[in-house]
């Protein structure tokens, strides 16, 4: 029962798509079913708290007031402030605080020359939510643009402040305007791979939120999911009478109906045994239930949103669900992810971007806005000192000591190498090498090679 709990699984998916004729779209469906279910896993994750304590204040306004008088006025050192800081946007963040004198104070330290500007970039995400009013939070994504995201700074500058706009963004949608997105996914073509990242990132994050608000080549390839994704105005509050996704189910009236002339009719089984085809990817799995909702999924795309809503509301209000249905309803609504809309969507190529953990949680972390998807080079000391790390301790390349004895004194062959060829220069030996004849040359030459084989062997 647990298992059906929590949803359909990657055998339910399966079921779903590799039954019937195995073609590549198919497949390309599977796969990204498959993605889709591994994003929603992630979300019903519960989330671990380090700061468990935060949840637990009884006048949260009061208390974050308080301490943002006391920062304001507060004649600490630099990194005092930084922890009042991060307090204060965890506690807005979390209780869902007003308070809107903390974004202008913030906004004073958003340069990229500040020191610990990436924790204070931080603290603006962290302190954004839906309820705050738009007006506030969009100076502080407009502050960030101008001097973070300038060609003038550099890759990893623009960087941050790219991420730091998308986690303020995904906080709260309404805050950014629909110009300043569409100028900040241009950067998807940048130089630096870094940028370029991000910039899709934040294509990516409003194809869930609202499509409509990017350019048309950045929507992406339409799917049902992305047809209904609307961002709500400013404290609206969404209440439905139904449960999204029952129209996959049948009324009860019909549903029984169904059975009882199923009960009336002639039944016919075939005992046939058929070849199986094993492909090494692809698993065959007949169900007839999973087969019956991906059908009935199948013919709803082409009824109205109006009429699937007066279903889901009528199959809601006829059953009790069990966790069956449940896990159909679940398995429907993946398949909007997936399927494409009904229209000239389905003739678009798709485009894979790399799929961002939309997924946000009551915390956030530098790596969030820090994130880097490419190393960055290293300067000219930081390569000279591994290198000089990597010589040390070398002995395999060091030339070894011939001597019998290593406290032996060294022959008057191998100290006349040391010496200065200025007192060499007047030896009777340099002054004839180069009057020497072809034969006392070859000579010279097989004896040095034979030498050279004795130390070797």
């Amino acid at each position: 029962m647990l298992e059906l709990a929590e949803g359909p699984t990657a055998r339910d998916l399966k079921v779903r798509y590799s039954t019937g004729k195995k073609t590549s779209k198919n497949k390309k469906k599977l796969e990204k079913a498959m993605k889709v279910l591994v994003k929603h896993k992630k979300k019903k994750k519960p989330e671990v708290f380090n700061f468990s304590a935060i949840h637990l204040i009884h006048d949260p306004q009061d208390f974050a007031e308080k301490l943002l008088k006391q920062l304001e006025d507060s004649k600490e050192r630099f990194e005092v402030k930084i922890m009042l800081m991060e307090l204060i946007s965890r506690l807005v963040g979390i209780h869902e605080l007003f308070l809107f004198n903390f974004y202008p104070f913030l906004q004073r330290f958003l340069q990229p020359h500040q020191r610990e500007v990436t924790k204070i970039l931080l603290c603006a995400a962290q302190s954004s939510h839906q309820l705050v009013p738009p007006d506030i939070i969009e100076p502080v994504i407009m502050t960030i643009a101008n001097n973070f995201v300038t060609d003038r700074n550099s890759g990893e500058v623009m960087t941050v402040g790219i991420n730091a706009i998308k986690e303020v963004a995904g906080r709260c949608p309404l805050a950014i305007n629909e110009d300043l997105l569409q100028d900040l996914a241009q950067y998807k073509t940048h130089k630096d791979k870094n940028v370029m990242m991000s910039a899709r990132g934040l294509i990516q994050l409003f194809r869930s939120l609202n499509p409509q608000m990017l350019h048309k080549k950045d929507r992406g390839r339409p799917t049902e999911a992305s047809k209904e994704a609307k961002i709500k105005d400013y404290g609206e509050l969404e209440a439905k009478d139904y449960i999204p996704g029952a129209e996959v189910l049948e009324v009860e009236g019909e549903h029984k109906d169904e059975e009882e002339a199923d009960e009336d009719g002639w039944e016919s089984v075939s005992d046939e045994d058929e070849e199986e085809e094993d492909d090494g990817e692809w698993v065959d799995i007949h169900h007839s239930s999973d087969e019956d909702t991906g059908e009935v999924a199948e013919k709803l795309q082409s009824i109205p949103i109006e009429e699937r809503k007066a279903k889901a509301a009528a199959v809601s209000g006829s059953r009790l669900l069990t966790q069956d249905d449940f896990k159909k309803i679940r398995l429907a609504q993946i398949a909007k992810e997936v399927d494409a809309a009904a229209g000239k969507g389905q003739k678009r190529k798709m485009v894979d971007m790399d799929n961002e953990d939309d997924s946000r949680g009551e915390l956030l972390t530098l790596r969030d806005i820090e994130k880097l998807h490419k190393k960055p080079k290293a300067d000219k000391e930081t390569r000279l000192a591994t290198a000089m790390a990597g010589r040390s301790d070398r002995k395999e390349f060091v030339k070894k000591r011939t001597k019998l004895n290593p406290h032996a004194s060294t022959s008057n062959k191998e100290k006349r190498r040391t010496k200065n060829f200025m007192m060499m220069r007047q030896s009777q030996n340099v002054r004839t090498k180069g009057k020497r004849s072809f034969r006392d040359k070859q000579i010279a030459l097989r004896n040095a090679l034979l030498k050279k084989r004795k130390q070797h062997r």
